[in-house]
């Protein structure tokens, strides 16, 4: 049997479970945006850095999926939210804000950070191991070198790598030894942060493909497009409060040279036409030289 609350009456919840259940029925009500991040792999260090960053605009909660899924089923008035509470898979953080999906999606992005790798993590670019002096001491960690198949040398009482080697490529799934050798270098090659993954915001159910904006095509679309707007009121005369300057110098420019070749005269054209005559009258007489006329 379910209670008012939706929690089975056989049952003794614990308070924070429930009170857990009553605020996931108020946030949707009280955010306009509804996201979710899987965080299978996510560490706890970063989600603890994500709340405190952002604790003023967006609250994040991890729950119990079969928890969330029946707080959302009491609600009937926010549209996709009962799609989304099906999609809840795995370890989820669910975060209720104001701030639109896509810049949220951006915002995370521009805050993940870079980890040393642990063991049976799965890259996701290519790692090099660059030439130069580690810093380390000869010892057990020449092994880990050779396993990796890293050229060393051992020079002025350190192990030097001989030369840039490639390590691992995206999506090998990195060995201790190899994980170990990194961290002793200083490389942290695995990015850590949370993408949203699915959001609910203005009755559209946003999936993760939906919310990947590449910001610098987005930039160099819009520049191709003002360009050509420009390009295309200027040739056809339209006037804008953008163009109007462009469109009077060019239509000044094109004035004076309409003048200038029907050898109209102004203040403005006068220098051009004298020299435009002389320019003529030179080409006049260099043609009447070649054919043997003698100019006094």
């Amino acid at each position: 049997m379910i209670s008012e609350q939706g929690l089975d009456h056989r049952k003794t919840y614990p308070k924070k479970k429930r009170l857990m259940f009553e605020e996931l029925q108020k946030l949707p009500r009280e955010y306009n945006v509804l996201a979710l991040s899987t965080v299978t792999k996510v560490r706890a260090a970063q989600l603890m850095m994500l709340r405190k960053k952002f604790r003023d605009t967006i609250r994040i909660r991890i729950i119990k999926n079969k928890v969330a899924q029946r707080a959302f089923e009491r609600i009937s008035d926010i549209p996709k939210l009962d799609e989304l509470s099906k999609l809840l898979e795995g370890q989820c953080a669910l975060m209720f804000t104001n701030i639109n999906p896509f810049r949220l999606n951006l915002i995370f992005d521009k805050n993940k950070i870079f980890l040393p790798a642990k063991e049976g993590d799965i890259t996701s670019s290519e790692i090099v191991i660059n030439a130069g002096n580690t810093g380390i001491n000869p010892g057990p960690v020449l092994s880990e070198f050779k396993e990796a198949n890293v050229p060393t040398k051992i020079d002025q009482g350190t192990i030097w790598v001989v030369r840039d080697t490639l390590v691992a490529r995206p999506g090998d799934r990195l060995s201790s030894k190899l994980a170990s050798l990194m961290s002793k270098l200083g490389i942290k090659p695995i990015e850590a942060g949370i993408s949203v993954n699915l959001a609910v915001a203005d009755g559209l159910l946003l999936h993760d493909n939906d919310l990947r904006i590449n910001l610098l095509d987005y930039t160099n679309a819009l520049a191709k497009c003002l360009s050509e707007s420009f390009a295309l009121a200027a040739e056809t005369g339209y006037v804008t409060p953008e163009n109007i300057e462009s469109l009077l110098t060019r239509a000044h420019k094109n004035s004076i040279a309409l003048a200038v070749e029907s050898g109209y005269i102004t203040d403005s054209t006068i220098g051009q036409s004298l020299a435009q005559c002389t320019a003529n009258a030179l080409a006049l007489q260099t043609e009447l030289t070649k054919k043997g006329f003698k100019l006094e």
